[in-house]
């Protein structure tokens, strides 16, 4: 079912921040403590109904997770996961985990774009638990920011700053051995829950039937994004210099690693490094980059320029001089750079404003529109 969400503007108060606006919000709370928020959504209804989230579960190319608690044990198994292998509906204790809900359903990706009051690398995607009675992941923490919203049924939340870390040993679940929340708030339909990292947090299922949507942010590690950008960076960098050691002398220590070759890797390094376009163009590739068992398909009709919207699979940013779109990046300036940063910020382009475009730029369109990347759409 699809629902008209309001769209944030950063100093409007919003019913979905409890009436803050988004820059209160981003000042108060982000990152620094939680927020709950009653009727965040007046009158919500549910994205998909629990068939067709089920049936969501069965596919290979989502995932998806199934958690069981019996007693102090805890089972997980991965997806797809068919029908006949979840517990019944009213065996108490088990959850299901649906993640990206948004690359494959228009409405939740919709949903999604409410929370675009924080730039679009930092979000990340909608995940959907559904839970039987008492049903629930155990109490864990995040290292990432995440808005708990409840769709159908009531969970109850425990809440609390954590200082220790330590999990339970032989659990495939990553539970903590010494919960002690601080907090506690039953959730019903439309209530919201914000969290900042490591915020530690349990929710159980209260009567069964519960869906909570979990609105998650990405947080690159930085040895991770690191080692992504440098990878990268090499791939594109063209330089055939060979070391040469010219005045190496005779060695009674052939073992020893030669102090000239490693003057010689840090300046390659520093080369790279310091070449900072390509850098930008790394970071925004890699930001950009589809995540994992996303594919497109490709256009089924033919190009006319006209009104246009990005696919709900495509990532698509900016910086002051590149255009970046699933992990692809184009140097761009003048009109065709406000037309495509107009086009990632709004995600759709009016018909006059893809007639008027620049000859090059109706090119890319019409390369991204075959490529799966881009729709037509119908706008004013």
């Amino acid at each position: 079912m699809t629902q008209a969400f309001e769209t944030s503007q950063p100093d409007v108060p919003s019913t979905l921040l409890g009436g803050l606006s988004p820059a209160q919000f981003m000042r108060r709370h982000w990152q620094k403590k939680p927020l709950l928020i009653r009727a965040a959504v007046p009158g919500f209804q549910p994205l998909l109904t629990r068939q067709q989230l089920f049936e969501m579960a069965t596919d290979e190319a989502v995932e998806s997770r199934l958690i069981v608690r019996q007693g102090a044990g805890w089972t997980l198994r991965q997806g797809p996961l068919g029908r006949s292998s979840l517990p019944p509906l009213k065996q108490a204790g088990w959850t299901m985990l649906v993640q990206g809900v948004d690359q494959h359903v228009d409405a939740a990706h919709e949903l999604l774009q409410r929370f675009r009051f924080v730039p679009d690398a930092r979000l990340d995607d909608l995940m959907i638990s559904w839970a039987s009675d008492g049903g629930g992941v155990g109490p864990h923490f995040d290292s990432y920011d995440v808005f708990l919203l409840q769709a159908t049924g009531k969970r109850h939340w425990r809440i609390g700053r954590q200082t220790d870390f330590s999990l339970q040993p032989d659990v495939p679940l990553k539970v903590l051995s010494h919960f002690e929340p601080e907090e506690e708030h039953l959730l019903g339909p439309g209530d919201m829950l914000y969290l900042p990292p490591r915020w530690a947090h349990d929710g159980v299922a209260v009567g069964g039937d519960c869906t909570t949507y979990s609105i998650g942010f990405r947080a690159p590690q930085r040895g991770g994004l690191a080692g992504e950008l440098l990878q990268r960076m090499a791939d594109e960098l063209q330089d055939d210099t060979l070391y040469r050691d010219p005045r190496q002398p005779a060695t009674t220590n052939p073992a020893a690693m030669p102090t000239a070759l490693h003057d010689f890797a840090l300046d390659a390094l520093q080369r790279l490094l310091a070449d900072r376009r390509s850098l930008a163009c790394a970071l925004g590739e890699v930001m950009t980059e589809p995540k994992p068992r996303i594919w497109f398909d490709e256009a089924s009709g033919s190009w006319t320029p006209g009104a246009l919207r990005l696919d709900r699979r495509t990532r698509m940013m900016y910086d002051e001089h590149h255009v970046f779109i699933n992990g692809e990046s184009f140097r761009a300036g003048g009109a065709d750079a406000r037309l495509m940063r107009k086009l990632a910020d709004r995600r759709v382009l009016a018909d006059r404003e893809v007639k008027q475009a620049s000859e090059d730029a109706r090119a890319l369109l019409q390369d991204w529109f075959e490529a799966g990347w881009l729709r037509q759409a119908f706008t004013r």
